[in-house]
This record gives structure tokens, sequence and C-alpha cells, in this order.
């Protein structure tokens, strides 16, 4: 049984690890090497892809545009969804049951249904290729998703503690901040997580609203194809540098996603 049990583990890791070294692997190869023959291994390792990544500032300026518009979302959906769950966890109100279901609704819509009233909203307001733009339009659907989860973590908190700060003589900002914010942080080290990845890979909302100045890198990465076709070893470059802020992330709150996968309702 334990045989057994070993043997599906080290065929699962096969299945996810194998396409992320086959990426790593085209991303030290040259073209001709990529569509000339099958190898295990560059024959004739080259960091030329990577520097045409560090050092092209079409590539280079849509990683720092990616991870600004992404940063900012997590700040904004986590500073409007922190005061949101801790009202639907404490208290009850004409439709709260509602408006919570309507949340959720907001995060299962395809984002093709609010692509165009975004479009023509922020090409009116100015905000058109920006990364604000992007963004409050990904705030849309990692809102609802972070009242959700932050919800579940705020209701397993008994409200005999919100009572006796009260007591203590703690007012509510002073109490939210130095008491319950550390107590949900798995929470919202699952919240931040769940964010960051949902604004990383989302694309239909950030190429569409952005043009040149604020271009991410998923949309640079969908215009690699040229006259003498696509560039497969830059492409795959790029796609080995997108994956190092994901693993940052998850190497930073690691922790509190063990816990929020185990505590919180995720």
């Amino acid at each position: 049984m334990k045989t057994r049990k070993l043997i599906v583990l080290f065929v699962y890791l096969l299945f996810v690890l194998v396409p992320i070294y086959w990426l790593v692997n085209m991303s030290l190869k040259s073209n001709r090497e990529i569509l000339g023959s099958l190898s295990l291994w560059p024959v004739d390792a080259t960091l030329d892809n990577y520097r045409v990544i560090f050092t092209d500032p079409s590539w280079y300026m849509s990683y720092l545009n990616s991870l600004s518009y992404v940063s900012m979302n997590m700040v904004l959906s986590l500073a409007v969804a922190l005061p949101a769950a801790y009202a639907f966890s404490r208290y009850r109100f004409l439709g709260d049951k509602h408006m919570f279901f309507w949340l959720l609704t907001n995060r299962m819509a395809p984002p093709a249904v609010f692509l165009l009233p975004f479009f023509q909203l922020y090409s009116s307001v100015g905000l058109f290729d920006t990364t604000i733009a992007v963004a409050l339009a990904h705030c849309l659907f990692n809102v609802p998703l972070a009242v959700w989860i932050l919800e579940g973590f705020m209701s397993s908190v008994p409200k005999e503690i919100d009572e006796t700060a009260y007591i203590d003589g703690y007012s509510f900002p002073r109490f939210f901040v130095r008491i319950f914010i550390p107590m949900i942080r798995p929470g919202i080290g699952v919240t931040a997580f769940f964010c960051f990845m949902f604004s990383w890979v989302e694309l239909l909302l950030a190429r569409t609203l952005t043009a040149v100045d604020a271009k991410p890198i998923v949309a640079q990465m969908t215009r690699t194809v040229s006259a003498s076709g696509i560039d497969w070893g830059v492409l795959a470059a790029a796609g080995v540098v997108a994956l190092l802020p994901g693993i940052a992330v998850i190497y930073f709150v690691r922790n509190h996603v063990a816990k929020g996968f185990a505590l919180g309702r995720v």
C-alpha cells in the first residue's frame, strides 16, 4: 500500500514538473534547436533569450506594469473586502444574504461581459492604457472572492472577543487593526494569494484596457509573432520569468496559505 502511494505521488510530481522543466529547457535553446530536433536538454545552451527579456524595454516594462497593477489590486481588494467581510460576519441586515450572493455572481461572470463597459468608461475618463485601470477592473472579480474568503475566517472568531475589546476601552479602528486583523492573518494571506493569482494570469481585460504604456506581460507574450514566425525561445524565457513572482508570493505566504486551507472557506 505504501509503495503504491509512493508511485502515485511520483507520477503526479512527474506530471506537474515536466511542463515546467520543458519550459526551462526551451528557454535555454535557440529557435533553430527548438524546431530542429527533440532533445531532453539543451545541446548548445544559450542565455540570449533571457538577455532579450532583460534588455528590451517592451519586455521588462511589461513585467513592471504587471507587478504594478497586481500590487495595487491586492491592496485595493483587501482594503475594501476587510470591512465588508466584517459587516457580513457580525451583522444581520435586510437583504444581506442576497447581497452576498450578488457579490459572488460578479466572480462567476466571464470577463467578456464587462469588457465593453470598462473600455468605454476608462476611455472617457482618461484611464485607458494605465495600470490603475487594470487594477480597478480586476477588483470587480477579486473583491467578491476576498469578501467570501475573509467572511469565513471572521465568522470563526467568537463575537465575545469584540465585546471584550469594547469593554476594555478599545475603539473600533484600534480593535480592528491591533486585535482582529492579527487573528485572521492566515485568511488575509490566503486572500492575497488568490487575488495575486487571478490578477496575474488574467488576459482579456488586461489586454483590452492597455495598449503601449501599461501593456502587461500576459499581453506581451501573445505578441511574439513576427514575419519570421514565433520566437519560441524568448517566449519560453518570458514564461520562466513570469513564474518567479508567483513562486515568491507562495514562499512568503506559505504558512498562512497552509492554515487558510485548513481553517478557512477555501
